[in-house]
C-alpha cells in the first residue's frame, strides 16, 4: 500500500481536479493496482491510500513518465507539503450492519 499524505496550497487550481482523476484512471491500468480510497478536509490536508499487490508494482508507478510529470506539478503548482508512505497490510477485517441482517436471512446459491 501507498500513503499519500499532502496539504494543499491556497490556490484554487481547476486543473487539480482533472489532474488527480486522470491520475486515478491511470494508476487502474496498471499491472499490480488493486484500488484507491482519497480524501480531502476544508483546510486542504488529504491522504490517498493506494493498493498494490506488491512493492515491484509501486515502484513501477512511480517511475511512470507520466506521474513523474505529475509529480512535479504537484511541488510548484498544488501542494505546501507531502509525505509518501509504503507500508503491508497485514490482516484486514471489517463490520457492516446492512450485512450482518442480511445474515440472518439464509442465503440461497
Amino acid at each position: 500500500m501507498a500513503i499519500f499524505r499532502s496539504t494543499r496550497n491556497t490556490h484554487d487550481d481547476p486543473g487539480y481536479q482533472r489532474t488527480s482523476e486522470r491520475m486515478f484512471e491511470l494508476a487502474r491500468l496498471q499491472p499490480g493496482f488493486l484500488g484507491v480510497h482519497s480524501v480531502r478536509d476544508e483546510d486542504g490536508n488529504g491522504i490517498t491510500l493506494s493498493y498494490w499487490t506488491d512493492e515491484a508494482s509501486i515502484r513501477a508507478w512511480r517511475a511512470h513518465d507520466e506521474h513523474g510529470v505529475v509529480r512535479e506539478s504537484g511541488r510548484r503548482s498544488w501542494y505546501e507539503r507531502y509525505m509518501v508512505q509504503i507500508a503491508r497490510v497485514e490482516r484486514g477485517y471489517g463490520w457492516d450492519a446492512a450485512s450482518e441482517h442480511a445474515a440472518a436471512v439464509p442465503m440461497t446459491a
